[in-house]
């Protein structure tokens, strides 16, 4: 599970909207860091991150 772990959040710093699929599927939490990737990359990958960190 820790290897599944480590290519979401791998995927996120680099596509940060493809991490949070992985795991969220097309809910709430792809949307948010879909819009805010769109506004800027930084905080989508601060919050993708956090996502599946936390």
């Amino acid at each position: 599970m820790a290897s599944a772990t480590f290519l979401e959040v791998l995927l996120a710093i680099f596509l940060p909207p493809v991490g949070v699929f992985l795991r969220y599927g097309l809910g709430i939490e792809f949307w948010i860091d879909l819009l805010l990737t769109v506004l800027g990359y930084i905080p989508g990958i601060i919050y993708a991150v956090y996502v599946l960190v936390a």
